[in-house]
């Protein structure tokens, strides 16, 4: 079967409009906290709503994951794709703070979905040596909506903005008619109804598969302290560092997952080159590492143009990691739990820069801005490295079995 099937395709349409919507809210988040009244306060107030929505990306992550095991990957899709599609064409009709807070609640609990549904379908679907080129080619493609929410935000009106990304998800829908459920699923379902599916208590209940679990997460931390605070308060981070000129959001988002790209397809080509899931990873959460780093200390005083390069650099060791991890989370588990661990670890890895901005913005009023996510960068990376070398190697894995729950 080829990479560009209908599944392929569908998901990696899907994950587009999934990014497009998740990040849109940081690239507009000034202007439309301006727009309704909170001017001066775009940082703080910002937060919370940036963690409401993180928030329900953690509730839907484990609702969607639970039903993609029970009902299939496609209900999934829909569902998923459905929500968030009204949520975020509403955001475009919002006046006060409370409306605000509670379509991005809701936005993010249909965002958490779909890009695990995708990557699972994809992952049962593709023959196990294509297996990461199409997962690859999700986290590329989809990746690829920061970009064009970045410059729609930057040549529309923020309520336009988000009333795109509600239509682009509306038109997603009518692509999914064409996909198929995946045959590994159907066969776990016909082979019997002894077999437990989706339970998710039942991977905290067992140590070894609660430390599978585990290390997917912690390995995917520093992405989204990256994404999620070095990118997204980019404006602060370039008075702190005293730029020649002042830092837009949409362009540093823009920037970063221009080199978010070009990680996705650095990760995937080099894991399957080496034949290791594993080795792949642990170079890039390195990488990672030392370019967020830099990215805080060696930016002092230089001009605008060249912190938007390095958040190219931050975005390509970033999409490296993610489209490996990603990758990796479907091929640890069996067919019975694949798409709740496939849709609860990216929402779990997205959901963490909920305690990281908490401590960021507690460590900032104590110790300064820079040496606050230097402090953080340093202890997710190393935690992060600690976990990818714990976990099991999965290049070339048969997916096709169940967990004995």
């Amino acid at each position: 079967m080829g990479l560009l099937n209908a599944a392929v395709i569908v998901a990696a349409l899907g994950y587009f409009v999934d990014i497009y919507d998740l990040l849109l809210f940081n690239i507009v988040r000034v202007d439309s906290l301006k727009a309704i009244g909170f001017e001066g306060r775009e940082l703080v107030f910002g937060a919370i709503l940036h963690n409401i929505q993180m928030s329900g990306m953690l509730i839907g992550g484990i609702a969607w994951g639970v039903l993609g095991d029970k009902r299939g990957r496609l209900s999934v899709l829909f569902g998923s794709i459905f929500i968030y599609s009204v949520a975020n064409f509403l955001n475009g009709w919002i006046n006060t703070f409370t409306e605000y807070a509670f379509l991005r609640f809701f936005a993010g609990f249909g965002l958490a979905g779909e890009l695990g549904a995708g990557v699972t379908l994809v992952s049962e679907i593709l023959p196990a040596k294509s297996r990461g080129y199409g997962t690859m080619l999700v986290a590329a493609i989809g990746v690829m909506g920061a970009i064009v929410g970045g410059w729609v935000a930057q040549h529309y009106n923020w309520r336009i903005a988000y009333e795109l990304g509600g239509v682009l998800g509306f038109g997603l829908l009518l692509l999914r008619i064409s996909v198929s459920e995946s045959g590994v699923y159907k066969s776990m379902n016909h082979s019997g109804q002894g077999i437990r599916k989706g339970s998710f208590i039942h991977l905290f209940n067992h140590r070894e598969r609660f430390s599978r679990y585990a290390y997917c997460i912690l390995a995917g931390i520093p992405i989204w302290f990256t994404i999620g605070i070095l990118v997204a308060y980019a404006p602060e981070f370039g008075k702190a560092l005293k730029l020649s000129a002042p830092v837009t959001t949409a362009k540093a988002v823009m920037a970063s997952y221009t080199g978010f790209v070009i990680g996705s397809l650095a990760g995937g080509f080099f894991s399957q080159w080496i034949k290791s899931r594993v080795y792949a990873l642990k170079l890039f959460v390195i990488l990672n590492a030392l370019t967020s780093v830099a990215y805080l200390v060696l930016l002092n005083e230089v001009n605008a143009s060249t912190l938007y390069e390095m958040c190219v650099l931050l975005g390509t060791t970033s999409g490296a990691c993610w489209a490996i991890i990603i990758t990796l989370a479907a091929e640890q588990f069996g067919t019975n739990l694949r798409a709740t661990v496939a849709t609860t670890v990216p929402n779990f890895i997205r959901f963490s820069v909920v305690p990281m901005s908490l401590v960021f913005l507690a460590l900032k009023g104590e110790i300064g801005l820079i040496p606050a996510a230097v402090s953080i960068s340093v202890v997710v990376s190393v935690i992060a490295f600690l976990a990818s070398a714990q976990i099991k190697e999965s290049f070339g894995k048969d997916l096709n079995y169940v967990e004995n729950l």
